[in-house]
């Protein structure tokens, strides 16, 4: 079945709230191979004037890969997960990650487009605190593999 373009624009609603942990972002940068001092040690993110660890960049993957289940579990979209791929990934950064922020995400569907029998779905994900402060955009371009 093919994508539905007509979700074009189509925005979901907000997440529910995923507190950014200490531990976690120290775990994350281990697992990336992420060294810098801010990534595990709290007193060198504050030396740096934040208030506690910082998140690597992509650390917003996350949450925005359980956030993107909304729209990937759309029926009504079109969307065969087993013929998905991840094609692309961008972040535009407004403020850093920091352990303590507690985040949410609002994702919506930029472009759906067929091209040589493959379906194209670009995302944007908006990730804010609670508050409503803006943190990162990501966006995810995922390609859905046509029948062989």
């Amino acid at each position: 079945m093919p994508l539905d373009p007509s979700f074009v624009g189509r925005t979901y609603p907000p997440t529910a709230p995923y507190l950014v942990g200490r531990e976690k972002i120290r775990e994350f940068a281990s697992a990336i191979g992420a060294t810098d001092a801010a990534h595990h040690d709290p007193a060198a993110a504050q030396a740096l004037g934040h208030p506690d660890v910082v998140a690597p960049p992509t650390f917003p993957v996350i949450v925005t890969m359980a956030a993107s289940r909304q729209i990937i579990e759309d029926p009504a979209l079109g969307v065969d997960y087993s013929r998905l791929v991840h094609g692309d990934q961008r972040f535009a950064y407004t403020r850093p990650v920091v352990a303590g922020d507690e985040l949410v995400c609002t994702n919506t569907i930029e472009d759906v487009s067929t091209r040589g029998g493959h379906g194209f779905l670009t995302t944007r994900t908006d990730v804010s605190t609670v508050g409503g402060e803006p943190v990162v955009a990501v966006w995810a371009r995922y390609v859905i593999r046509g029948e062989a």
